[in-house]
């Protein structure tokens, strides 16, 4: 397993579907930040981020579904990100790509107003109340979200959590941001939309624990 993992991380290097955060390490903008389209996408379409990727089962099935759209999965583990940066470079998914940083510097690889959507799928929960700023739906994380975000820009969020769904409700309520949709079953709806059937490992698990899948989408003006 351990030789598994060096070998991923070595591949990873060689990978031109990823971004790692070396050698930037500074806390001014990375190159890229406002550049996403024009210098790793080369085109002008929309850009939108998946939160915490994992093996990025998201990003690639979104970009394959929405070809007319850039897609950015990013994650800090290198194990995990591989799956999804390999996947994208051999098939490939020329809309997709990946980020290797930890989201508390987003603000730093993306310009101003330059993401057009934002996806968070099966984040931590991060349970401890003495952590609730690492929650990627806290007010703190929020706010990172708000300055990258164009205006209108929307959110999405989808756990198994059911205590995680309710605090972003809460979190919403408290900042005055009413849900453009939300539901607690996601597959005990009649009619589910496309986007919300992809399935990550990590659903795929749960689910088959009987945990609800929750969602909810709004936006941050």
């Amino acid at each position: 397993m351990a030789k598994r993992k060096l070998q991923r991380f070595a591949e990873l290097d060689l990978l031109p579907t990823i971004v790692h955060p070396l050698p930037f390490d500074g806390e001014v903008s990375h190159p890229l930040s406002s550049k996403w389209k024009s210098d790793f996408f080369k085109n002008e379409q929309d850009l939108v981020l998946e939160l915490g990727c994992g093996r990025g089962e998201y990003t690639i099935n979104l970009a394959r579904m929405f070809p007319m759209k850039n897609f950015v999965g990013i994650d800090i583990k290198g194990a995990r990100i591989w799956r999804g940066a390999k996947t994208a470079f051999e098939e490939p998914v020329k809309n997709a790509g990946f980020l290797r940083i930890q989201l508390e510097r987003i603000e730093h690889y993306f310009g101003k107003h330059e993401v057009d959507e934002i996806w968070i799928t099966f984040p931590d929960p991060h349970v401890k109340q003495i952590r609730e700023n690492k929650r990627l739906t806290s007010s703190v994380f929020l706010e990172r979200y708000r300055h990258i975000l164009k205006e209108g820009g929307i959110v999405h969020l989808k756990t198994d959590n059911r205590s995680f769904y309710e605090y972003t409700l809460e979190v919403l309520e408290t900042l005055k941001i009413k849900p453009e949709f939300q539901t607690d079953d996601v597959y005990g709806m009649d009619d589910i939309d496309e986007v919300l059937k992809i399935k990550t490992t990590y659903e795929e698990m749960f689910s088959k624990k009987g945990f609800n899948i929750c969602y909810v989408r709004f936006v941050l003006d």
